[in-house]
């Protein structure tokens, strides 16, 4: 672990903290979920769940996640054996690579990637093999020639995020196609992380499919998700795997020796969310999908050149147009030249050219702390 220091998430929230900055670095919202959710939690603090909770999760958790699992993407996970809560998704795609990989085996991932991806990589002795998305005509693409390569005799698994972060990309069915053909071509696992799969916009290109849905995939794919982003309750640390038997088996074992289990009374209030109406989800996404566009035409307007998102909670624009250079240089001097934080996403690339000049923002924010974030932006 000695290449892997404090996580860039953390250096910028601080350095937000000591500048007063407005944090448009780390992705969490400002506002809490929603009150069921709440008051659910709170039910079952005083109501006496506050000891270990079972293993895999508490029975009501795990019928839930069966039925949001059934209800949106199709997918039939049986509650008692092949869905494990997790320490957020974090812990459940730590925990999946550690079950699955051995050292020396090979790991296909896209980058940019969230920065846990190669560091439970390293941990379990595997090697990365990333193909880079490139920007091409407003959204981000990869080279399917550059995606066969990276297959190999030691491929064991491919780690896919949709909708991805920090590029916002949604997967199209093509994509996915390609991705699940070569899974079966080289008896690959995939895991996949779908934390955002109810913040696909409405005028996306594709819709969220999850890889497992893709024939022959069920059985071959872990697939994990969270109440943090969906909930706004990215401090509840809930998430959750998905697959057959044998696969969460394996998991399940080594989750036991890194947390063993988690956050107790919260689990049946995230029961309780994930039981929202449709309605709920429309919303959340239409109201996420408008602080987007309100966070994109104001950084057009401080002259970034913007990417528009497809979904998630974030947008990356290059620096180019104001001078920029290197995103890391760039992040750093932002908050005294304009008090506001941003993330260089060059540190989520192994091919850190392709990446130098780009940044993210999130925009998961009140609407006011955006006006000012862009009110300050525009001093550039």
């Amino acid at each position: 672990m000695r290449p892997f220091g404090t996580t860039i998430f953390a250096e910028m929230s601080a350095l937000a903290v000591r500048t007063g900055s407005v944090n448009l670095g780390q992705g969490f919202p400002d506002t809490d979920g929603p009150a069921v959710m709440l008051d659910a939690a709170a039910a079952a603090i005083h109501g006496g769940r506050n000891q270990y909770p079972p293993g895999p999760g508490v029975p009501e958790l795990r019928t839930a996640i069966s039925a949001h699992q059934k209800a949106f993407w199709g997918l039939d996970y049986d509650p008692d054996g092949e869905i494990l809560v997790t320490a957020g998704a974090t812990e459940a795609i730590a925990a999946s690579i550690l079950a699955l990989c051995e050292p020396g085996d090979e790991v296909v991932c896209f980058e940019p990637y969230y920065d846990s991806y190669a560091a439970s990589i390293a941990l379990a002795g595997a090697v990365r093999r990333p193909v880079t998305l490139r920007a091409h005509d407003g959204r981000y693409t990869f080279d399917p020639a550059e995606l066969r390569a990276a297959f190999g005799p030691r491929t064991r698994l491919v780690l896919l995020n949709s909708p991805h972060n920090p590029t916002g990309k949604v997967f199209s069915a093509d994509e996915l196609a390609q991705v699940a053909a070569l899974c079966a071509e080289f008896d690959a696992y995939a895991v996949t992380d779908e934390v955002y799969e109810h913040l696909v916009f409405s005028d996306a290109a594709a819709p969220h499919v999850p890889l497992a849905s893709l024939p022959g995939m069920r059985d071959r794919t872990v697939q994990i998700s969270s109440a943090g982003k969906t909930f706004s309750c990215t401090g509840w640390k809930i998430g959750w795997a998905c697959g057959p038997r044998p696969l969460v088996s394996a998991v399940t074992r080594v989750k036991q020796f890194l947390t063993y289990v988690n956050a107790g009374p919260l689990q049946p209030a995230v029961a309780v969310a994930l039981d929202s109406p449709p309605s709920y989800y429309e919303q959340f996404r239409d109201d996420l999908q408008r602080k987007r566009d309100r966070l994109c035409q104001g950084l057009t307007e401080a002259g970034f050149a913007v990417l528009r998102p497809e979904g998630t909670y974030f947008v990356t624009a290059d620096i180019t147009p104001l001078g920029g250079t290197d995103g890391v240089e760039f992040c750093l001097a932002l908050p005294e030249r304009c008090g506001v934080v941003a993330v260089p996403t060059q540190v989520f690339y192994d091919d850190v050219t392709a990446g130098r000049r780009l940044v993210r923002f999130a925009f998961c924010k009140r609407d006011e702390v955006l006006d000012e974030a862009v009110a300050r932006l525009r001093r550039l």
